[in-house]
């Protein structure tokens, strides 16, 4: 069963959440308990495979909002499939095509993103979630 093995938010401390600390995915505005939660831009979040981190040898902290999966493969998931996950269902994005900011990011996450290992998600019903927590798939509508 496909779970969430680490959840990484930009807090002060920067560290990984813990079993027990849940966050709050916000409609439009990715993960409260990032310091830029509260924008009003719209950002996304990634998904990535626990395999592409140790590929990658991506640090905590490397990325803002970061869900870290086991025994799921991010990249079968179409455009518009869904994962329900806590009380929250993300939605899952269209791949990552390069554009202007990509030089700016880290060389690990840009070879992840490059290399089709993570995925982005929108938030499509805000709820939470924590680490433990069981990923259920639904198909696109």
């Amino acid at each position: 069963m496909p779970t969430i093995v680490a959840l990484f938010v930009n807090t002060a401390s920067r560290a990984p959440l813990t079993v027990r600390e849940r966050v709050q995915a916000l409609e439009n505005r990715g993960i409260e308990g990032d310091r830029h939660a509260k924008s009003d831009s719209r950002r996304s979040i990634l998904l990535m495979d626990q395999e592409g981190l140790d590929h990658l040898r991506l640090k905590p902290g490397d990325v803002r909002e970061q869900v870290t999966v086991r025994g799921l493969d991010l990249y079968s998931l179409a455009e518009g499939a869904r994962l329900r996950v806590g009380s929250a269902v993300l939605e899952i994005m269209g791949p990552c095509r390069p554009c202007e900011r990509m030089e700016e990011l880290r060389p690990g996450l840009r070879a992840a993103l490059e290399g089709r290992r993570g995925r982005f998600a929108r938030v499509a019903t805000p709820g939470g979630f924590a680490v433990g927590d069981a990923l259920a798939v639904e198909p696109p509508a």
